[in-house]
């Protein structure tokens, strides 16, 4: 029940009626029975500025952003989180005493599904893992992404300066804390915004080589140059055009789509010919960021050939819970409640 006590909590866009955020974080808050309401916020590029002074005035508490406004609000707030700024995009806002801090928490939510994968790829089933880089356990392992999704001089404990360094890269928290990818080559389909958060994902996990591929030579070169002065350089970044595919493919040990190919409503087709997918390795995972249809056509074509599917639900839920820990300043946020709803709207159970 919304009263006089409830606070906000939202997600600006133009158009914004498509989005599944509020299914989710209000069924979460739902479910823990705080005092919040996420709403909707329809919000024109020429107004962002005056929605975000609007938003102070009402003491809305964070809000979620989406197309077109992920790269428009960077110079609009306070602080920005070095995650977020190697992006070049932010998706999360919440306020401190300093204004609207930004962060983004697309590559924890990218990563999620694949530090928990029970078994890691390459590795037999009952060999033991390799020790993590970070020793004192998995609490501590977490926190390299953590604090790269807030601004360090703005966090409470345990979110301190200096904590970043004691967990030195590649990042392998997660209930996978001993996966080795070191050893792993990624490839990625697109080069688009939601791209640089896989690639920034692909880096902190430590993968050798991270392969990006896109149909304009141009856009490529420009994608892997606006890597050169980011606070998180790409040495082991390549791109590639499209024709050197299915070359990449039979070197993959994880493929990512970040291109739209396969959403609905055509959902018959793939980014991938059945030809060139027919080299990816069993065992290797395919991860698709769409989510409807659910499973997209990559995906089912993965999996007849011995691939690991990983549909782009997951990433959506996990970028969302994400953010809600980081409004409610919680460590604790009902993941499943918040799959389960988005599930159930899709038509998905």
């Amino acid at each position: 029940m919304i009263k006089g006590t409830t606070k906000l909590l939202g997600v600006i866009g133009h158009p914004i009626a498509h989005s599944l955020s509020p299914v989710m974080h209000n069924a979460a808050i739902s479910h823990l029975g705080v005092d919040f309401v996420y709403l909707p916020f329809p919000v024109k590029p020429e107004d962002l500025k005056a929605a975000l002074a609007g938003f102070a005035a009402i003491d809305l508490r964070g809000f979620s952003i989406t197309i077109p406004h992920k790269q428009a609000i960077l110079p609009l707030l306070a602080e920005v989180s070095p995650i977020a700024r190697a992006i070049g995009a932010v998706n999360t806002v919440y306020r401190t005493d300093k204004g609207w801090c930004g962060t983004n928490t697309d590559v924890e939510g990218f990563l999620a599904p694949l530090l928990t994968l029970p078994t890691p790829p390459c590795q037999e089933p009952n060999s033991p893992p390799p020790t993590p880089p970070c020793q004192g356990g998995e609490q501590e392992a977490s926190y390299t992404l953590e604090i790269s999704n807030r601004v360090v001089e703005s966090c409470p404990p345990p979110y301190q300066e200096g904590a970043l360094e004691s967990c030195p890269p590649p990042y392998q928290g997660g209930a996978r804390g001993g996966s080795d990818w070191s050893q792993k080559v990624a490839v990625i389909l697109g080069n688009g915004g939601a791209a640089r958060a896989v690639v920034a994902g692909c880096a902190q996990l430590g993968f050798a080589e991270i392969h990006v591929v896109g149909r304009s030579a141009p856009n490529l070169a420009e994608f892997q140059q606006s890597w050169v002065n980011s606070p998180m350089p790409m040495q082991n970044l390549q791109v590639h055009t499209w024709d050197n595919l299915s070359m990449l493919i039979s070197q993959a040990d994880l493929l990512v789509n970040t291109t739209p190919v396969g959403m609905h409503p055509h959902g018959e087709k793939s980014p991938v010919a059945a030809a060139a997918l027919d080299r990816i390795s069993a065992g290797a995972i395919v991860y698709d960021l769409i989510y409807t249809p659910n499973p997209t056509q990559l995906l089912k074509d993965a999996q007849l050939r011995g691939a690991i599917p990983i549909d782009g639900l997951e990433m959506l839920v996990q970028q969302g819970a994400a953010a809600l820990k980081i409004w409610l300043d919680t460590e604790y946020v009902p993941v499943d409640v918040m799959r389960q709803a988005l599930r159930q709207h899709l038509g998905l159970d």
